[in-house]
């Protein structure tokens, strides 16, 4: 091919990129942490999870910015159901056994900016409480980050005009629950459908499901050890903050076990405990031994 054909293509190729718009996507990332303070970006917060019960009625979250930019949150509240797998689909109506706690709450302020390494609190309120039946009613508060604009004309203008350009703007978000639990708790958990599996030869991995009945959700750590035919126990593996949420009765659940703790996952036994959470004694919400 010739340089003036070269020329002519590139020239054709431009006058059809400038008639393309260009085009934005937006990255929306929510994430359901499972750690003390939940964190996704640069925004941290705490406490990860608010349950209002007994008497409470206020609730501070204090969130933190430790990125090196100022940055604007949106707090707004969403709905979620938690599917089998553990992950989360957001629904706008109440399934059979489900209760939103959206409208027995407030919170101020809506919106929040904070500078680097500045820290403010958003205030949640309990309302309405006379219209609060025995039963347990589920948010989520929704975190979002407000991506930054930038000015015309303070960004050069890309010499290549034969380019079609995608601009990504990512905009981070993260949820944490909201529960109101009233009257007495008759939720049971128990556990089943336990077998250890190889994967890749290597990985052993632990699957079982939790089994849920009652009025209230269960949220809590598991533990796991193994118990060899001479009786030697070794923990093999722990997660923390687990929770089977309402309306769901079974939740599927899977984990890595600790290769290096040396021992043989084709003789002996596991043990699962699921256990709640607490400062004071933890309770033994769930546990289970089968034979590998």
């Amino acid at each position: 091919m010739c340089a003036r054909e070269v020329k002519q293509g590139k020239t054709i190729t431009g006058r059809i990129a400038s008639k393309v718009m260009l085009l934005s996507a937006i990255i929306l990332i929510s994430t359901f942490a499972s750690i003390q303070v939940a964190a996704q970006g640069n925004l941290l917060i705490t406490p990860r999870r608010v349950v209002f019960e007994g008497t409470k009625r206020s609730q501070d979250l204090n969130l933190a910015n430790t990125g090196a930019d100022s940055a604007k949150y949106n707090v707004s509240i969403v709905n979620y159901k938690m599917e089998e797998d553990g992950s989360f689909k957001e629904v706008t109506e109440a399934e059979a056994g489900q209760n939103f706690a959206d409208k027995y709450l407030r919170f101020f302020p809506r919106t929040v900016t904070l500078a680097p390494n500045e820290a403010q609190v958003v205030k949640m309120q309990l309302i309405k409480t006379n219209e609060l039946k025995p039963g347990e009613y589920r948010s989520h508060v929704y975190f979002r980050a407000e991506p930054k604009e930038t000015a015309l004309g303070s960004v050069p203008v890309a010499q290549d005009t034969t380019a079609i350009g995608v601009k990504l703007t990512p905009i981070f978000g993260i949820t944490i629950p909201v529960i109101i639990h009233v009257g007495e708790d008759t939720t049971k958990v128990n556990l089943t459908d336990m077998k250890v599996e190889t994967v890749g030869d290597t990985i052993s991995r632990l699957q079982f499901a939790f089994n849920r009945t009652g009025n209230m959700s269960v949220y809590g750590d598991i533990k796991v050890e193994h118990i060899s035919s001479k009786s030697v126990v070794t923990q093999v593996g722990v997660v923390r903050g687990i929770a089977v949420y309402t309306p769901g009765e079974i939740r599927k659940f899977q984990m890595d076990l600790d290769k290096k703790a040396k021992v043989d996952y084709h003789s002996g036994s596991i043990k699962i405990t699921y256990t709640s959470q607490s400062d004071a004694k933890p309770k033994v919400l769930a546990e289970t031994v089968f034979q590998l």
